[in-house]
C-alpha cells in the first residue's frame, strides 16, 4: 500500500489519499491521471489492469485501487 500511496502523492501532493474515497466522483483524478496510474501500477506491481476494470469504483480511493491490485496479483 505504501508504494501505491507514493505513486498517488506524486500525482497530487495536496490530496490525503488515505482518507479520500471520492477521487473520481470529485474529479480529483482525471483521465490523464488514470493513464499515468495504470502505467505506474503496471511497472511497480507487475500487473496489467484490463480495460473492464477501469471503472470509477476501482479508482475512487487508494483502498479500492489497492484491492484491485491485490486481486489482479492473485489471479496471476
Amino acid at each position: 500500500m505504501e508504494e501505491l500511496l507514493e505513486i498517488l502523492q506524486e500525482l497530487h501532493p495536496d490530496v490525503d489519499f488515505e482518507l479520500c474515497d471520492t477521487l473520481i466522483d470529485d474529479k480529483i483524478l482525471d483521465s490523464f491521471d488514470i493513464v499515468s496510474l495504470i502505467s505506474e501500477i503496471n511497472h511497480e506491481f507487475d500487473v496489467a489492469i484490463p480495460a473492464e476494470e477501469i471503472i470509477p469504483e476501482n479508482f475512487n480511493s487508494a483502498e479500492a485501487l489497492y484491492s484491485l491490485i491485490e486481486r489482479l496479483q492473485d489471479e496471476d
